[in-house]
This record gives C-alpha cells, structure tokens and sequence, in this order.
C-alpha cells in the first residue's frame, strides 16, 4: 500500500528540542489521519540536527465513500425553512424522508483523495507545532525553530503539491553540508531510497544510530590510547543531536589542570564544550585528555580539530583556577554569607540568607529525629548557601552545593562539607539518596523549608504548573525518609517548618495548611509507589488512618498488598464491603450508629458464634501485631476472620425479625469493620 514520505528541512534544531519534536510530529499525524478516518500502517519519525522525518506506511489512496443524515427543520415549519435547507444540502424535497414531523435527508459524499488531506495535514502541523521556542525571518509570518528551508512530501512516490508561505513542496532534500562530494539537492522516490541516499552522503537518519555509533567509537577510541570514557547519558543524548554524521575525536589537555576538583573539570567539559570527559583505568582519576564528537571526517584523522578544541577548553579551565584560587581565599565563606542579605530568595519569603536562617532552624529540630548531632546540623545548614555567592558557582551554577562541600571541608570538617555537598540530593528520580544523618537533617530541612514556604503563600502547584519544583522537592523528601528506614513524624516536622512563615501576610490556619502539604506528600508517594507497581488506592487506605510516618505506612502497603493478592484478602475485602453495605444501609435507616460489643444470646446461630469467637481471637492479635509495626502478622491474624465471615453470610440472616438479635448481629458486623479499619481503611479499596 502507499506510504507518505515528509521530511521538514531546516536551518539548525537545538538537540534539546529533538527527541520531543519527533514525538510531537508524529503524534500530530496520527491525530490528523484519525480525524480523516484513513487506516494506516507503522508510523516512524526522526530527527536530526537539520531534518524532522516522518514516515507514515500502508495508507489507502482515499478515504471511503460516505453517507451523511442530514436532519432538516420540521414539516410544518415555514416554507422558507425548507428552502434553505434544500439549497444548504442541494437535494430535492422528493429526495427527503419524514420522521416524526421532520424532514431528513441523506448526502452521498465520496472520499476525499489522501494527497489533499496530507496537503492539509501538513500545513496545519507545521503552522501550529509546538515548539518551546519559535521564530520567524524574512517578512514571512511562519515561526519555526530555525528559518525553514524546504518541505520533502511524497505519497506513493508522487509529490503531494501545496506550498507553505512561499515553500513549496518537493521530492528534494540536502545530505550533510560539508562533507561529500556533491552538495546539491537530490531527488527520493521512498523512504528506503531517502534513507540510503542520506547515508551516502553522510547523514545518519537515526538518533538512536548516532548515539550508538558515538558510544561505540568512543569507546575504543580511549581503548587504542589505554583510557576508560567517562559515560554520560544526557550528554549523548546532546551529542548526537548536533552531529549528522558523528566522528569522536580524542584530544589532550594541560595536565595541570587535574589539580582542580574533577567535577570542575568535568562540568566545564560539558556545559561549555559538549566534551566527555576521560579517565586513567589503572586510577579511576581523570585523564588528562577529553573526547569531542565532531560532525566531520577530518584527512589529517582529527588533529587539527583536536588542537583547536584544546586551545578552547584551556581558556575555560583558565577561568575556572581563577575562580578557585580566589574562592579559597581567607574570609570568603564569611564575605559570602554576608553577601547571601542582599539576594532575594521570593518577595514574599525573604532573602537567602533569611532562608537559611529557617533552614538552620528546621535542621536543629529534625537532627534528633533522623539520629544526627543538632549542633552540628544547626552548623551545616548555615554553610549550605554560602557557595552560591562564590565565583565558580557564578560561573558554574551547576556546581551548587558541590563547591560548597570542597570549600568547607578544611575548617569544619568531612560530615559539616559532606551535608553541605549533598543537601540538594536527590534532585531527581535517578539521583542518589544521601543516607548520612547530618545530610540527611540539612537536606530534609531544605526540602520542607521549599514546600512549607510556597504552600503558605498559595504558591501551590496545578496540573500544568510546578514553577518552584515542589513536585521534586517532595519526591526528594520521601525519598530521603524511605531511605532512612527510620520513624519520622512528618505532621510534626511540617509544623515545625511553618512556624518560620507565622509573620508572612496571607498564611492561613495552620492545621489547614498541615493538611494541604501532607495530602500532596501522599499523592506523591502515591506516584512513587504506583511506578514501583503498587497500587494508588491502598496508599489511600493507609493514609487514611492518620499515620504520618512514611516508612510504617509503606510497609502497611506492601504487607496489604500482598495480602490482597491472596484468596482470604480477596475475600475478606469483598466481606468487608458485604458488611459495610448492610450497616450503612441499616444505620440510616434506624438513626442510628452501630458500635459496642455484642453478646452470645440465647439461640444464637453457630454460625454467629464461630465468628465471634474468631473475632475475640484475632482482634488482639491485629492490635498486638499493628503495635509491633508487624504488618504482615497483623494480615495474617485478619485472614483468621476470613472463613467464619463466609459462614456467617451464608447461614445467617442478618436482619432478624427479633429486634434485639439483630441489634446484635449488626453489632457483630460493626466489629468485624472496625478490627479490619485497624490494618487500613478497606472501603477506600478498589474491588
């Protein structure tokens, strides 16, 4: 079947933008050709440092031939009505049908051809594609990333004729600018043919390909030389979006330069230069050399480009010593501290130094609680901002924290400079979680200080708005608390991180605000624990018992979900929910609310009995279990009621006759319900 061939060729794409742009153009096409209502096959899409791709297989020549209803106005409506809506459908009054008093007719239309729909597609994608940034050049009014410089479109190997602000449509694309032979635009017939005659000359259509193609050749690029590449992930990702024909070079730099922290060097390799750095197998320490990915098969094997890089990053590794000499310099930390009165941390929430004040504070409180020195958490917090006064850090905001562990670590000591270093972490999902306490104290009280802040001044995230990363600081929260395997009280710390703002205008009650954080705590462990394969509702039943404590409410979700999974915790839940049914129906309709113990009455069935008895049995079992943090005993102790419960269902009736029998058997149940809401709250249970 016909395949449909776009390519959207341009001045340079930042590589940032790549990987989301082929993701948007071919969801965009897939919208597009749903909406015609067209069938289609394998949907591919690439992007490169010129080129957007997309290649669309098994499309039909047109769409299907089809009837419309057209519903007309009302056989008694005015004589004019009917006249126009014979004129709108260009159909005769014998050629209509009444239904019910109305006048009905049917339009016969015939598919549309799929070069005009893919005309129109195109147009509309390329007018209204989502780009971060846009621009436009000429006196055009088209914004693109870059001036766009032509549109390859082909369907079945023909040319789908439209033109876009003067662009028109063509088989013509462009391989790689510098290298090869002959430069001039060549014509495609097909994706394989456009494939291979890019490849011939020099492009490599697939980013995926150019990431392998780099990490392979690094790789024994360093082997020939004894070296180790230093692998960096998002760094290829980068790479590869700025070459279309990737050739890594491997270049030397002044060994003397080895003499400044390794995160300095690396960092001004990568932000700066777009370098991987290289490493001494035989050490584990850096190399000194660095690896370029150049866009170009050099004739002298890359010497040139290399000496030239060298000269490059010789000036930035300049800048940097610079920034280190004076940034160790007697009084810095001091002077830097001082400087931290006069930045702005948010209008409402004071300066940084304000901020570190309340981060001081926090970490003094929460020391205990995670088994670290409150002195000297108290110490660390007021160190953790200093470096953002320095120069690297000026220079290399990437460094943040970093610097600040090297620079403190002389006068105060390996835990105060590593709390300092790491009290940003985790700064993402795949970031590591520090577990020294005195880190952990530091970096949990920046991380509520960040969340309690914002949520008192109303600064709460939406669907589509995180601007003060609360989403991640939360994340980093629990995280640090599940990492520390340890009780923490988060009512109690979040308290404690609000008492700081009691001064801010707008900040409203206190135990609201308590709510509002913990219940965005619980939805983002909700997000984890759902990544991880758990289920959202069992945290909300969980959460749901009040308890604070992160890691006794994790182990209550994973010991219920194993629990559920077993035949007694399916059918205990679906007893659960029997019995709830019963006394909410019962409750409402009586007034009243069912709670006490029930007793053994005269002509009890045995039923009933047996489950009392296994109630009397299990309930301190569950509440011994539960005061243990025995989570999956207390699952084990529940199932006991499982089969009795059965029973009872099965040979009772409920609702007897006799007021006070079934007064007590509605007592029963109401026990059942509250030994079960001690493990969790089973009505927030999906099933």
């Amino acid at each position: 079947m016909p395949q449909l061939l776009l390519e959207l060729f341009s001045e340079e794409i930042p590589a940032r933008m790549q990987a989301q742009a082929a993701r948007d153009l071919e969801r965009l096409a897939r919208e597009h050709l749903g909406k015609a209502e067209l069938t289609f096959g394998a949907v591919g899409t690439f992007a490169g440092p010129r080129r957007l791709t997309l290649v669309v297989d098994d499309l039909p020549t047109a769409q299907a031939d089809r009837t419309e209803e057209r519903k007309g106005p009302r056989t008694n409506a005015p004589e004019k009505a009917l006249e126009g809506f014979l004129r709108s459908t260009g159909l005769t009054i014998e050629q209509l049908t009444v239904r019910d008093g109305v006048y009905f007719g049917q339009l016969d239309k015939p598919g549309r051809t799929v070069p005009v729909i893919v005309a129109e597609m195109v147009e509309a994608i390329v007018r209204a594609f989502p780009w971060p940034k846009s621009m436009r050049w000429g006196g055009g009014a088209l914004r693109w990333v870059r001036p766009l410089k032509r549109i390859l479109c082909l369907f079945d190997g023909a040319v789908v004729p439209f033109a876009i602000d003067g662009i028109e449509s063509g088989a013509l694309t462009e391989g790689h600018r510098f290298m090869g032979d002959d430069h001039a635009p060549f014509a495609v017939v097909s994706f394989d043919d456009y494939a291979a005659k890019l490849r011939a000359r020099y492009v490599v259509l697939d980013a995926a390909e150019r990431q392998a193609i780099i990490l392979e050749r690094s790789r024994a690029v360093c082997v020939d030389r004894g070296l180790e590449l230093v692998e960096d992930d998002g760094l290829l990702d980068e790479v590869a979006g700025l070459a279309e024909w990737p050739v890594p070079i491997l270049g030397d730099m002044d060994a003397s330069f080895l003499d400044l922290p390794a995160e300095v060097i690396r960092t001004s390799m990568r932000v700066h230069q777009r370098y991987f750095a290289v490493r001494d197998p035989a050490t584990g320490r850096l190399a000194p050399h660095f690896l370029v990915v150049a866009n170009i098969e050099a004739s002298d094997g890359g010497v040139v480009i290399a000496h030239g890089n060298a000269r490059v990053l010789t000036a930035r590794l300049s800048d940097a010593r610079f920034f280190w000499t004076e940034d160790q310099k007697p009084g810095a930390i001091e002077s830097w501290l001082k400087k931290l009165n006069g930045v702005t941390f948010h209008a409402k929430l004071g300066t940084i130094a304000q901020r570190v004040e309340r981060i001081a504070a926090l970490a003094i409180e929460i020391a205990p609680l995670v088994g670290a020195d409150p002195k000297l958490a108290g110490i660390a917090a007021r160190l953790c901002k200093a470096d953002l006064a320095s120069g690297m850090v000026g220079e290399f905001p990437e460094l943040q924290g970093v610097m600040g562990g090297y620079y403190v670590r002389q006068e105060s000591g390996d835990a105060i400079a590593d709390a300092v270093r790491d009290h940003y972490k985790p700064l993402g999902p795949s970031d590591n979680v520090p577990t020294a306490r005195l880190s952990v104290a530091v970096a949990l009280a920046d991380k509520l200080d960040t969340l309690t802040g914002f949520f008192a001044i109303g600064e709460k995230p939406t669907g589509s708005r995180d601007p003060f990363g609360l989403r991640r600081a939360t994340l980093g929260i629990i995280r640090l608390v599940l990492k520390l395997d340890r009780p923490l009280p988060l009512k109690h710390a979040t308290s404690a991180a609000l008492q700081a703002f009691k001064g801010v205008a707008g900040v409203g009650d206190d135990d609201a605000l308590i709510d509002d954080i913990l219940a965005f705590l619980a939805d983002r462990l909700k997000v984890l624990l759902r990544d991880e394969g758990r289920r959202h509702d069992l945290v909300d039943a969980v959460f749901a018992l009040g308890d604070d404590d992160l890691v006794r409410i994790v182990a209550r979700v994973e010991a219920l979900d194993g629990f559920l999974k077993t035949d007694d915790g399916a059918s205990l839940l679906a007893g659960y929910k029997r019995a709830s049914n019963i006394l909410r129906i019962e409750e409402k309709k009586d007034g009243v609310s069912y709670a006490g113990a029930p007793q053994t009455l005269p002509g009890s069935a045995p039923e009933e009995a047996a489950l009392m008895a296994a109630l009397a049995t299990a309930a301190p079992q569950i509440d011994e279990a539960i005061a243990q943090e025995s989570y999956t005993d207390a699952m084990i102790a529940l199932s006991k009621l499982r089969r009795p419960l059965d029973d009872f269902f099965d040979k009772v009736f409920v609702n007897d006759p006799d007021f006070a029998v079934r007064r007590n058997r509605l007592l029963l149940l109401s026990q059942i319900r509250a030994a079960a809401d001690r493990v969790a709250d089973f009505s927030r249970i999906a099933g």
